[in-house]
Parts: C-alpha cells; structure tokens; sequence
C-alpha cells in the first residue's frame, strides 16, 4: 500500500466518482487470470482493467532492473486508465519492485507475496514455495514467512519451466508432470505440509500437483488471499464499488489474438483483447520521476 495519504491524492489518478473506476490488474500473462477470477468471485461489483505483459514473458528470468522498468511502464498505463487501485498479479514484481513503486505512484498497489506467506503461516510450520527463478532467488516468500513466524521454515525451488508450459497450454502434457515431479523432489524430500503457489501461474497447474503430492499437504494459492487484502483496502479507503460491474477490458503488449485462444479454457469465453505497445501511450502528464 503506497504511503500517500488518501486526501493527497490527485483527482487526475483517481478520478470525482473514483468508487466507480475499475482495478487494474497485470501479469506476464495469462497468470493473473487466477486472480481476475478471485476479484469477480469476490467483489462482483468491482469493474478490471487487465494487462498481459506477453511481449516480454516470461518474467521469472529478467533481471530486476528490467522488472522495475517494465513496472514502472505498466503501471503508467494504469493511471492513464484512470484505476483506483492496482494489483500486481504476479509474484516476480511483487518479489523485486513492489516497495518501490508503492512510494512513487499514487494510487494504492498491492502485492501479492504478503497475503500469500500470511495465509500459508495459519496453515503449516513446514512450507515449500514453487516459484520463478527471479522469486526464489529474491527470497521474498523466505523473508515474509519468517517476518510473520521465525519457527516456521520455509524451502523454495526455482521452476523455470513452468511458465512456458502453461502459456503453451501443455498443462496434460507428460512432460510438464515428469517436470513438477523434478521440482517438488527437494521439497518433498523436507516433509513439507503445506506449498504456496509462488506464481500466478501455477494455480492452472493445481491437476498436476495433487497427483504428485501426498494428500496431507495444503496447497496455498495468493491469488485468494490478495483478492481479500483488496476488499479490506477498498473499505478503508471507501472505494468499493456499489453498482453494476462494466465489461472486463483486456490489454496485451503481444499478441492479443493468441491470448485471446490461451484464455478460453480458463475464462470460459473468448474476451476481446486489444494491444498496447507502452512506449507510445505513456500519458505526457505523468511526473517523470515515475519512470526513472
């Protein structure tokens, strides 16, 4: 949560009737779906902006002066479509730019590693995290988990491969379960009791994982517990919206026709889904010191 106060905020950001104005949502891709799903489960009434990143996935491998960069740009285009919050539906930003640019931008941004580590803490004492090469080696889950309870302990395993095979839709494909099994081997190995999915992404995987891990262990999913964070938020702040939701929009920075066809099976529809390219709609009005 940014720390400007609420009476700060610009009118510009948020704008007069600001209980209306949609959450943006962004992701590297398709990921973020498992928390556009929360959001409508969870607040119905609430309209979303969601943008895939799909130009530049997978996020889990880039450096983070180019997550920062890409956030940084991201998150410009949000304020030009006027959004009253932002959530950033994947754990990658969240591991290596949430702090920053909570303190530039002006509008409230939530992660979702926190509402992720807090939830799995009430659920085991002995907890693996599957995640990016970029989130496991951040040790953000690691530091959250720890920060909330330094009796609990914490594995994390770096899965590279994972998020390519999802985009791809190879979800039932044998290799995709030979690789989850080469995964979870070290933390199966620690007796785990509970696994947070520390991507976006892997929820899609849920199928793959029960078949792999014992019956006992608790399986965390963020995307639920951020969409919860999001309804205390909107309270404090009093911008939950009380009318009808508006038509979900779709941004992408690739290919919106290929996403478009990635998300059917999850979405249950075929969105409409426009593309972006950020280096040409950055709203000149914006503070530069947003993007440097």
């Amino acid at each position: 949560m940014s720390n400007t106060p609420v009476s700060q905020l610009s009118s510009f950001y948020l704008p007069v009737e600001a209980q209306n104005a949609p959450i943006g949502i962004f992701d590297s891709g398709v990921g973020g779906l498992t928390v556009l799903q929360q959001l409508k489960e969870q607040l119905p009434n609430e309209s979303i902006v969601y943008f895939g990143d799909t130009a530049r996935l997978p996020y889990g491998t880039r450096s983070k002066t180019e997550i920062l960069q890409f956030v940084r740009e991201i998150l410009a285009w949000m304020l030009k479509q006027q959004v009253k919050m932002v959530i950033m539906a994947c754990n990658t930003s969240s591991a290596l730019a949430l702090e920053e640019v909570q303190a530039k931008f002006p509008v409230p941004i939530l992660g979702i590693i926190l509402p992720g580590a807090r939830a799995a803490v009430q659920q085991g004492e002995r907890i693996g995290v599957i995640a990016t090469p970029a989130t496991a080696a951040s040790n953000a889950y690691q530091r959250a988990v720890i920060e909330i309870d330094p009796t609990v302990g914490v594995w994390q395993v770096g899965c590279p491969e994972f998020v390519p095979l999802i985009e791809q839709n190879r979800i039932h494909d044998p290799y995709t379960s030979q690789v989850a099994q080469r995964y979870l081997a070290p933390l199966l190995k620690q007796q785990i009791d509970t696994l947070i999915y520390g991507c976006t992404h892997y929820p899609h995987l849920a199928p793959v994982m029960r078949s792999l891990l014992p019956r006992s262990v608790k399986l965390v999913d963020p995307a639920v517990h951020v969409v919860a964070a999001a309804a205390q938020e909107l309270d404090l702040l009093g911008l939950k919206n009380t009318h009808t939701a508006l038509q979900t929009r779709f941004y992408v920075s690739g290919c919106p026709i290929q996403f478009a066809q990635s998300s059917v099976r999850w979405l249950g529809y075929t969105p409409v889904v426009k593309s972006v390219d950020l280096t040409k709609v950055i709203n000149p009005e914006l503070p530069l010191e947003f993007l440097d």
